[in-house]
């Protein structure tokens, strides 16, 4: 076998050992203990889950160029520590939530930088009107259709390209992949990144791949036919 087979072997050998060690769906223990942001389990496949977010508000950080995606994250949680600590216009004191995620806009080559914006799940008590922070923007979502993939440890670099690749294989076939496709034709954003733990517990540890998109009526309803 040449170097490519070889090449294409290996590759689909990881793929496959991710995909076969997906883990039972849980709620994330995190959120028995703070806010998290409320949503409708509406489809539960093999390795993936399609859930509808209900309207949520998060505050986000200006884009991000760096090529790790472990350290934009850092650079990004620690802008939105210091929001929810009072360093915002109203010096205001903000609970902490879960997930803080982060939207992953790759680059075009392997040592090229890429894009990435973090953000914070903002509090219900808060949603109606966030205090604003310099470098930082509310994003303010409709009902949104999200593609899950859950993995436990922690986040790294490698594995989440491997659990985004195994999300999308997933899905392969499925009306949730066409949909994806039609609503990421036109968006940068390739995929999300959801973590819910402190980087101090090693414990019970949660982390998700986010794809969101958009679905009408019509083929929800195929969807279910």
């Amino acid at each position: 076998m040449g170097g490519f087979g070889m090449l294409m072997l290996g590759k689909l050998s990881v793929l496959l050992s991710v995909l076969s060690s997906s883990e039972p769906k849980i709620y994330p223990p995190t959120c028995n203990r703070i806010e998290c942001p409320s949503f409708n389990l509406i489809h539960s496949g093999n390795g993936y889950e399609i859930r509808i977010y209900n309207s949520t508000v998060w505050m986000s950080t200006s884009p991000i160029e760096d090529i790790s995606l472990v350290e934009a994250t850092r650079t990004g949680f620690l802008q939105l520590f210091d929001y929810i600590q009072g360093k915002n216009e109203n010096g205001e004191i903000i609970e902490m939530t879960g997930p803080v995620i982060t939207e992953v806009s790759p680059s075009d080559g392997p040592f090229c930088k890429s894009t990435f914006t973090v953000s914070f799940y903002v509090p219900k008590e808060n949603q109606a009107n966030p205090p604003e922070a310099k470098g930082l923007h509310v994003q303010r979502w409709k009902p949104t259709y999200v593609a899950i993939r859950q993995f436990s440890g922690f986040v790294s670099d490698s594995n989440v390209g491997e659990e985004a690749a195994a999300l999308q294989a997933s899905l392969a076939g499925t009306v949730w992949a066409t949909a994806i496709q039609k609503s990421h034709r036109n968006a940068t954003s390739a995929y999300t990144v959801a973590q819910y733990n402190s980087p101090f517990e090693f414990d019970d540890r949660v982390n998700e791949i986010w794809m969101l998109f958009d679905m009408d009526d019509d083929e929800l309803t195929t969807s279910h036919g």
